[in-house]
Formats: structure tokens, sequence, C-alpha cells
């Protein structure tokens, strides 16, 4: 019997991609960056399956371009790269990654509270540049974590995830969210606010809701000027959730105390962008999910949504 064939779109773990091997033809795009877009077009026209990036774009014109395509795997929970409305009406499944790497990209959520709370990259600098002589009351002091409130703009999985955390250090957890999670706020005593309630109190403001047009520059010039001062700004969510230009004005005039982004808008930032040069901005490459475990999990989840798809059984995290 034939294999189905599978356009993969990136080099993923070793894992994922021995698995689709076992059960289809694979063909998997080499580059760093994404294919361009004649290459996507003409990759995929005999693909029954397509296994995807973020940064892939995946639209009408590559379903189009595969008349047999039956599933679309996203190797991330988020989809916002798939048109959805597109593929319903072409009977095509379209699967993401619910759950897999919940408790990772809270791990790296926090982590960037920390890091950029308590100052840590302008302290390596420090030392790394000559200029630490001695021990010093003034020197690099930052913001405390345990007793702050943690602010939290999607209380989904993540968000949840990170409250956990929060709460291991004493932290008062509000939130707001398209809906009220009243087992969130049962579990952590999270308590639901407006956002400018959320905007107003926050000490940690952390960006994780799902992204949509409706959360485009969530965080914006007028927001920035709602935030305290001591505040710190933490991007989980997509880059489009923060105004890049409304957020460099404020980091240069200080209008709050540090921002750390996990992801940006453009993404990648160019490298001459001027968030680089501020000491109270720490970017990193949207390393949310980026340990080998959950990467490896990743890899395979999205494999076993493929094989399912192509065989024409309707994938375990098939969306909607």
């Amino acid at each position: 019997m034939t294999k189905p064939n599978v356009f993969v779109t990136r080099v993923l773990p070793e894992a994922g991609l021995n698995l689709l091997k076992e059960h289809c033809q694979i063909e998997v795009w080499p580059g760093e960056l994404p294919a361009p877009r004649p290459e996507l077009l003409a990759r995929v026209k005999d693909a029954q399956g397509i296994v995807s990036l973020l940064t892939d774009r995946i639209d009408a014109e590559v379903m189009d371009a595969a008349p047999g395509l039956k599933v679309i795997c996203n190797v991330a929970a988020g989809y916002d790269n798939i048109d959805l409305a597109a593929a319903k009406q072409r009977g095509i499944w379209v699967t993401n990654l619910p759950g897999v790497l919940t408790e990772t990209t809270a791990d790296l959520g926090f982590a960037l509270l920390m890091a950029a709370a308590r100052r840590l990259p302008e302290g390596r600098d420090y030392a790394k540049n000559g200029h630490w002589k001695t021990w010093g009351m003034t020197t690099l002091l930052g913001q405390d974590i345990h007793g702050a409130t943690l602010g939290i703009a999607g209380m989904g999985r993540i968000g949840a995830a990170i409250a956990r955390r929060g709460k291991g250090f004493n932290m008062r957890v509000i939130y707001h969210n398209r809906n009220r999670n009243e087992a969130a706020e049962r579990e952590l005593g999270a308590e639901y606010v407006s956002k400018e309630e959320l905007l107003k109190q926050s000490d940690f403001l952390m960006l994780i809701m799902a992204y949509s047009p409706a959360v485009r520059h969530f965080i914006d010039a007028n927001a920035l000027a709602m935030m305290k001062p001591t505040s710190t700004l933490i991007n989980m969510a997509r880059g489009g959730a923060v105004d890049t230009d409304a957020l460099t004005q404020a980091m240069r005039e200080k209008k709050i105390f540090a921002a750390a982004l996990d992801v940006t808008d453009p993404e990648p930032l160019p490298a001459a962008h001027p968030l680089y040069q501020l000491d109270n901005v720490l970017i990193v490459p949207h390393l949310g999910s980026a340990s080998v475990v959950t990467r490896e999990k990743m890899s395979v989840m999205a494999a076993q949504n493929c094989i399912a798809g192509v065989m024409g059984q309707r994938p375990e995290n098939a969306i909607g």
C-alpha cells in the first residue's frame, strides 16, 4: 500500500520524524527559515498532510495548491497562522498541541519575570565588563517578587500554571480573561478584575492570552500609562499583543520598571532595533516551549495528529 505524502515545513526532533516515516512518505524543508512562498506551494501539491510551525502562513492558497490535503498539524499550542475558515470550508482538519507545552512555557514565563525583576542580565554584564569592584548597598536594586501582585492576561492552561508558580512566592494573583475561570479562582484564589484594574494593580503583568485580532495592541501607550512605574511587563502571548513603538517610548522614558519579551512584533525583532539598547528590556527568541523533553513530545504529538488525519481518522487534537 502506498504511504500518504506529508510535507514537514521544518526539521523536527527525530522522535516525531521517525514516527512519521513509519506511516508516511515525508519531505522535510531543510532550511532554518520558512520555505519561500513559491517553494511551499510547489512542495505541498501532492501532500495529504502538512506539519507546520507558527512561522508558516497556511492559507487558502496553500490549501488549494494541495488538492488531496486532509490535515494541517501545527507544532504549537497556537494556530493563528492557519486560516481555520478556509480549512473548514475545504473539509481539512487542523490540529494543535494543547497541554503538552503548558508547564515548560510557564517555567520560561516565570524565569523572565524573575530575571527582569532582579536585573539578572544587567548583573551578568556588570560583572563581565569589569564594573564589579565591591559589594554595594545600592548596586542594581530590583523589585521583590514575594508578596507582590501578579496580573495575568489570559487565564487558560498556561496562565493557571503561571499563577501556581506565583502562589509559591506568596503572590496575590489577579487576572483578566474573555470569560471568568472559576476553577482557577477556586484552586488558586485568583481574583477576576477588569483590564483597567489589571493594569493599575499589577506589579508583574504577564500576557499569555490566545492571540486574535481582538487583542492586537492589548498593551498600547494608554495601557502603559496606567501601569505602576515599578511594574514589569512580560509578554508570552504574541508580539502583536504589545504596541512595539509605544513600548519602546515607555521604556526609554522609564514609565515602567522593566519589560521581558519572549515574543516581539515584528518577529524576529531586527538586531538594530532600539529596544535591544535598553537595559530595562530583556528579549529572548521565542523560547517558551524550548526544552529538550517538551520539543520532543511536541514533535511526537504532531506526528500522531498527522498520521490519524492522513489515514482518514479524526485526530485527537482536531480544532473545532
